[in-house]
């Protein structure tokens, strides 16, 4: 059974325009990496964990906020490796600046011995569907098409 992520897609309104909140990736691979980077903050689900209770626990560990309202399910996509992504869609508001997220331990230089610190989420930010349409992981665009027709955007 392949492995298995779950996210959350925090939108909002402003004025008429409709944004999502996306989150960067931390550590060296991704430092010089920006448009098709992005992607819905997401982790692996523990063995017997409920699917969305994983989607909230890792936007709080990633983000450092924990979400309420209504959680509208935007199925799954799969990525280049196999891996399957779970989310939920819901509307909130956050000082994207403000983030908190935890950190990871990583070998780097490789090879050199020295473990080093990195944020799992480096940065975020709200975007249009426009922008967030080039900015997010190609494997997660179907989650901006499937909220935009959730809530009647397109």
């Amino acid at each position: 059974m392949p492995k298995t992520s779950a996210g959350l897609l925090l939108f909002r309104r402003r004025g008429s325009a409709l944004e999502v909140f996306l989150a960067h990736p931390g550590g060296p691979f991704w430092a010089r990496k920006d448009l098709g980077a992005w992607g819905v903050p997401k982790g692996e689900l523990h063995e017997g964990e409920d699917p969305l209770e994983a989607a909230r626990r890792e936007f709080r560990e990633e983000i450092g906020f924990d979400p309420e309202g209504e959680f509208v399910p935007l199925g799954e996509v799969r990525l280049k490796s196999g891996k399957i992504v779970r989310a939920w869609a819901v509307r909130g508001d956050l000082d994207a600046g403000a983030i908190q997220s935890n950190h990871f331990d990583l070998e780097w230089p490789p090879g050199s011995g020295r473990l080093q610190s990195f944020p799992e989420i480096d940065r975020a930010g709200w975007y249009g569907l426009d922008e967030a349409g080039r900015r997010i992981r190609p494997e997660q665009r179907p989650f901006l098409d499937r909220l935009a027709a959730a809530v009647g955007e397109r």
